[in-house]
């Protein structure tokens, strides 16, 4: 049975996940994160986050490391390589440096120890929502360029390609075959189709893609 709370449960603001196994301390977290703004869960074990599809959700979770089933650490290590990026805060009551350190290799920007001061707490959110902001803006702006670069012909793409690695247009054009002018046309479709106003940008668009790495096979469009 899921041991669950949500607060806004349509909303899609970013939320702070709370997975505890002590029904008091969910409670006193939810009622702190309330109390300041924030949108909250609240699970008891972390199959019940995982089995509510929130651990996709923007946001962060506060995690306990001593749970029934799979604990904190060893959840936070699968968790690291299926969920997005979420921000995550452990909290325990038993906390030591070995400890600490796993946590933070897992994953884990901060580590607090219960008792826990109120103010270190929400200071741990607001660096952790702050974080995930930022990743989530990051991956907006990636995507956009991957979803302007879907545009490119493959003639386009390859010669973006190589203006990135630095070549001239004389040096393009020699080395696919075409004539200097065939492949400023070419660069001036690319450079408008991605938003580049100049040739720094469109280079550094091109390093964001990954585009150095070769050049793509040419479609001749």
């Amino acid at each position: 049975m899921t041991n669950a709370t949500e607060n806004y449960p349509d909303s899609g603001a970013p939320t702070v996940h709370v997975i505890d196994d002590d029904p008091c301390i969910r409670e006193a977290l939810d009622g702190l994160f309330r109390a300041v703004g924030y949108p909250v869960r609240t699970f008891g074990a972390t199959v019940d986050f995982v089995a509510s599809g929130h651990h996709h959700s923007c946001g962060c979770l506060v995690l306990d490391v001593f749970l029934s089933g799979l604990n904190g650490l060893d959840f936070l290590a699968q968790f690291a390589g299926k969920a997005a990026s979420m921000p995550v805060i452990l909290m325990t009551g038993r906390a030591d440096i070995p400890m600490a350190v796993r946590g933070v290799k897992a994953g884990a920007i901060d580590f607090l120890p219960k008792p826990f001061a109120v103010r270190d707490m929400l200071d741990a959110v607001a660096s952790a929502m702050a974080k995930d902001a930022a990743q989530r803006a990051e991956r907006a702006r990636s995507q956009q360029l991957y979803d302007r670069m879907a545009t490119l012909t493959g003639r386009e793409k390859e010669v973006m390609s190589l203006v990135a690695k630095g070549k001239m247009n004389k040096q393009v054009a020699f080395e696919i075959g075409l004539s200097e002018v065939t492949v400023k046309i070419y660069r001036g479709k690319a450079m408008r189709k991605m938003g580049a106003r100049t040739l720094a940008d469109f280079v550094l668009m091109a390093d964001r893609l990954d585009l150095r790495g070769g050049s793509p096979p040419p479609d001749c469009a």
